[in-house]
């Protein structure tokens, strides 16, 4: 577990909590810290920030705690908790081998008694900030299951550089989903496996770089997690699911699962398909042929230009785009093809000139991220009056980022928006934005819910938490929420859902009661393509066992 404390721009990390005692109801007090608790583990003035944000949260009365934001601490529960901080301590509270002095404040911390335990359970599941950091960042169990051991899951993103936005949306995601599941009791498995057990999640900076995820896969499986999720980079999840795939074989007592929410090369579930891996977005060609839906009925369209991120997922959209132009479209011009570097291009001005002087109707991009809001915005700036063709175009600041100039003109696929018809879909997104209340935080996925869901599903249906007993429950799990459903299928672990294709809109317009990130744009559901329409067929020859 990996502890930290805010104070300012300080950040501070302590590895390692090796014990976690109780104390009252609810009270959770980490002792012996690697070993050490001090000066000599912390360096500097970093312990006292620590020491202090502990003291300081003593004070904090229970409904306070249980009320307080916490997002500017990173601080997450049920009930986040802000933990108050102050002047650092110079009084030598502690001393640098973790004995804690009589009469300190600790002694009166271990006497408190919050019944709530929300503010115990921040102090226990500290989220730390370190910016470049490839350890885990924990966030928390279920408050009222801190007594069982958690099932650790851990997240292995780009958390800095230019995707972090893209890999914190990730986390509030799946932080909303674990908080769901450990809200109704955690997974309930049998005694002998724990009983109930509350999910938790373990962050790993990537970097967005395979070296990096590969290294923070050695240290989640060294810090016990057997469940890895990431997806935001196929060329990562390809370098994933190979060294899963050999570290599974090598070490059988600690094998792992591979939970895919948004890596979508088809490749993953075909040729390189692995019975440890296992897919919830629908793959690039999926999505392609769901946007084929709109755009086959836009007869006035005669010219595309493609645009896309220079890596096996953006390559593969470019080649379905191509193929499957050329059956449904014959007639459409393929005026422009190219793709850039990925995360790396700061104006995308030059390409957006090449687009509108290559008088292309419409671009067709499956590209995500700063890579889309840029290029959108470029291509405004630069005067195009075409229209997009996206994967992704519906969040992460495009809408704002193009404006008025969008109206009828960005085309998105999701596996959900929030404009899907029907109540329990408006509940779904409402609460999500009492949970995450900041418009930038207006990131929320379906897929990424269903994925915890199936989860915690397998897990119970296996009665334990070992990867080939997971595994063989999750093929062919069947999960809903809110009104949308799907299920895993067999042959190459590929989650079967519906798609949706939206249009931008103003807020407001008929079908678009909600907004996107605070813009004033929504997206207006035009296609809500059943799950066994959107099936594609697999290559996949899988090794199971």
């Amino acid at each position: 577990m990996y502890l930290g404390a805010v104070n300012g721009d300080a950040e501070l990390f302590a590895r390692e909590a090796r014990h976690v005692e109780l104390y009252g109801n609810g009270l959770v007090v980490l002792l012996d810290l690697n070993g050490r608790f001090g000066r000599a583990a912390l360096g500097g003035g970093k312990q006292e920030t620590l020491q202090c944000s502990i003291a300081g949260a003593w004070g904090v009365d229970e409904a306070g705690a249980a009320q307080a934001g916490g997002e500017n601490h990173r601080v997450y529960s049920i009930y986040t908790a802000r933990l108050p901080v102050c002047s650092p301590h110079t009084e030598g509270d502690t001393h640098s081998h973790g004995e804690f002095k009589k009469g300190s404040w600790m002694n009166k911390f271990r006497s408190a008694r919050l019944k709530l335990g929300a503010l115990a359970l921040g102090l226990a599941s500290l989220l730390g900030l370190g910016g470049g950091m490839a350890h885990a960042q924990d966030g928390p169990a279920s408050a009222a299951s801190t007594a069982t051991a958690p099932i650790k899951l851990a997240l292995i993103e780009s958390l800095s550089g230019p995707f972090a936005n893209t890999g914190e949306a990730v986390f509030r995601n799946l932080l909303w989903a674990t908080e769901r599941v450990n809200a109704r009791g955690g997974v309930v498995l049998p005694a002998a496996a724990g009983g109930a057990r509350p999910l938790q999640i373990s962050r790993y900076d990537s970097k967005g770089q395979n070296e990096e995820a590969l290294s923070a896969l050695r240290a989640a499986i060294d810090d016990g997690a057997r469940v890895v999720m990431q997806g935001n980079s196929s060329a990562t999840a390809a370098a994933l699911i190979d060294a899963i795939n050999k570290h599974n074989e090598r070490d059988p007592d600690k094998r792992v699962l591979f939970l895919n929410y948004s890596a979508v090369d088809p490749i993953l579930t075909n040729e390189k398909c692995s019975f440890w891996h296992f897919r919830f977005d629908a793959h690039a060609d999926m999505r392609m042929a769901a946007l084929m839906e709109v755009l086959r009925g836009d007869k006035a369209l005669k010219s595309v230009y493609l645009i896309g991120q220079d890596y096996s997922f953006g390559q593969a959209v470019l080649r379905e785009a191509r193929r499957q132009l050329a059956l449904q479209r014959p007639d459409v011009a393929i005026v422009g093809d190219e793709l850039h570097p990925v995360g790396r291009v700061k104006d995308f001005a030059p390409y957006a000139v090449k687009i509108k002087n290559s008088g292309a109707q419409a671009v067709i991009t499956g590209n995500w991220g700063n890579d889309l809001t840029l290029l959108v915005k470029a291509a405004r700036e630069v005067g195009y009056t075409g229209s997009f063709y996206t994967f992704y175009g519906n969040a992460m600041g495009a809408p704002a980022a193009i404006g008025d100039a969008g109206i009828g003109k960005v085309v998105a696929v999701a596996d959900w928006m929030p404009n899907v018809s029907g109540a329990p879909s408006a509940s779904f997104y409402k609460a999500f934005r009492e949970r995450f209340p900041k418009p930038q935080d207006d990131y929320v996925h379906m897929r990424m819910q269903l994925m915890i869901e199936a989860l915690t599903k397998a897990m119970e249906g296996a009665g334990s938490v070992e990867a080939v007993a997971v595994a063989k429950q999750l093929e062919g799990v069947k999960v809903s929420l809110a009104g949308r459903s799907g299920s895993m299928r067999a042959a190459d672990h590929q989650f079967q859902q519906p798609l949706v294709v939206g249009v931008m809109d103003k807020q407001g317009t008929p079908g678009v009661p909600f907004d996107v990130e605070g813009s004033g744009y929504g997206f207006r559901v035009v296609r809500d393509i059943p799950a066994v329409q959107t099936e594609q067929p697999t290559s996949c020859k899988m090794q199971r066992f």
